[in-house]
């Protein structure tokens, strides 16, 4: 058996080889500093021969550095792998992950109702905008953004549900600011006013003279945070009304006109090809496209009309 130095060494030497800074190996591995420069100071008098040498006020690798810095972390990819692997072998639960705010706006408040009809079921949800690799991770399905599945993946796509776009806003702020044509949008505030959302929407209307749209506001990062500002009376926010149906029907957010536009991307479940006859993938596919369908009601938006790629 090969003698491999401390692992918990190796561990901080492929985080900083990745980044070629202590202080961000340091934050990434929730370690200080002064932890990580003893780490590789173990390390280099186990190998006998410098990884790293000082570059200006930060680090730089050395060629013996250099040249095994990708087999260090290929060797960590294949021990991730192969645990992810072990992980979703495991019938009883189920691991989701989808984006921040069909997580947060739609799915997480109808799991429960998945998890009446299976509670055999442990499920985990992660919620993030970063599109993970199925096929390498410990997620057994995910939620995508997208506007067609591509064959080349080896996944299996089942399409969910358009994204229909429309300005809300709160009641109060509606009447204090009332709108009667959509060009009143560009005399009131508007919330992240830079989202390509807006010009997707003000573009769809033909008769709308496009100069003078400002650019200036309060900008978010997410729907939510849109969505979040706009019940508090902060402005008109540019969203996904599906994404906000228990607020519209509360009440609490209002669309000033009937107009909608339609996003490129529609939301997707994909799950790798392997999964496709595993029993708790099958319980959520169907569950989750049979919820789509009744909490889409009568439509009004069509969002369950298939995208012209899929």
């Amino acid at each position: 058996m090969h003698r491999i130095p401390p692992l918990a060494a190796i561990r901080v030497f492929e985080a900083a080889s990745r980044h070629e800074n202590f202080s961000r190996a340091a934050e990434e591995l929730a370690l200080t500093q002064a932890a990580v420069s003893y780490q590789m100071k173990i390390l280099e008098e186990r190998l006998g021969a410098a990884l790293f040498v000082r570059k200006g006020r930060g680090m730089a690798l050395t060629d013996l550095g250099r040249r095994i810095a990708p087999r260090v972390t290929g060797a960590f990819t294949m021990l991730g792998e192969a645990f992810a692997i072990a992980g979703t072998e495991n019938d009883s639960v189920l691991s989701i992950t989808a984006p921040r705010t069909f997580s947060t706006n739609w799915l997480s408040g109808r799991l429960g109702d998945f998890n009446v009809i299976r509670p055999d079921l442990s499920v985990r949800l992660h919620v993030s905008d970063e599109m993970v690799d199925l096929a390498s991770s410990e997620f057994d399905v995910a939620i995508r953004g997208m506007p067609a599945p591509s064959p080349s993946t080896g996944l299996v796509s089942h399409f969910l549900m358009r994204m229909p776009i429309t300005p809300l806003a709160s009641p109060s702020f509606l009447a204090a600011h009332p709108l009667r044509t959509p060009a009143d949008l560009l005399t009131v505030a508007r919330l992240s006013p830079d989202d390509d959302w807006w010009d997707l929407w003000f573009d769809s209307l033909a008769d709308l003279d496009s100069n003078g749209r400002s650019r200036t506001g309060i900008r978010f990062e997410s729907q939510v945070l849109d969505g979040h500002a706009a019940i508090a009376g902060h402005g008109v926010a540019i969203v996904s009304p599906p994404m906000f149906q228990s607020a519209v029907e509360a009440g609490l957010l209002v669309p000033p006109f009937e107009h909608f536009a339609t996003y490129r991307n529609g939301f997707w479940l994909v799950y790798p090809e392997h999964k496709r006859n595993q029993t708790k993938v099958r319980a959520l596919r169907d569950w989750l496209l049979d919820e789509v369908k009744r909490s889409a009601g009568d439509d009004p938006y069509g969002i369950l009309r298939p995208l012209p790629d899929s």
